[in-house]
């Protein structure tokens, strides 16, 4: 079973949406969801970079924390599509003003994460 290295702290509303959204492709996922894509093979085409196995696992945990709904039809082969809860679509207008923010600063943004990595940036 999975240990913690470091202690659960859910002391504040930041705290709680840490442990909520942690993970590289939850965010994106959500705003996925919102737009239609809804079938994991959908979802996998958006976000290629991420392994099948890991958007499962993030899918999972969203679902767990009740931000999206799973819904499995009885054909074969089974077909699954997920949709967010109206928990989930909370967060749709928070996501838009990160994404807004990140669009608005991307050039220094970019800048300063190629930096970090030891990249030049591209001028």
């Amino acid at each position: 079973m999975y240990e913690r290295k470091i202690p659960l702290s859910l002391n504040c509303g930041l705290d709680l949406i840490g442990e909520v959204l942690y993970g590289k492709w939850k965010i994106r996922l959500l705003w996925f969801i919102n737009e239609g894509y809804k079938r994991p093979s959908e979802l996998q085409r958006k976000i290629p970079n991420a392994s099948r196995r890991v958007l499962n696992m993030q899918l999972k945990e969203l679902e767990e924390h009740e931000l999206i709904a799973k819904k499995i039809y009885p054909v074969v082969p089974p077909k699954v599509e997920y949709s967010l809860t109206e928990f989930g679509e909370t967060l749709i207008p928070v996501i838009s003003v990160l994404g807004q923010w990140g669009d608005e600063h991307q050039e220094r943004l970019r800048h300063l994460i190629l930096k970090r990595l030891g990249n030049p940036p591209i001028e």
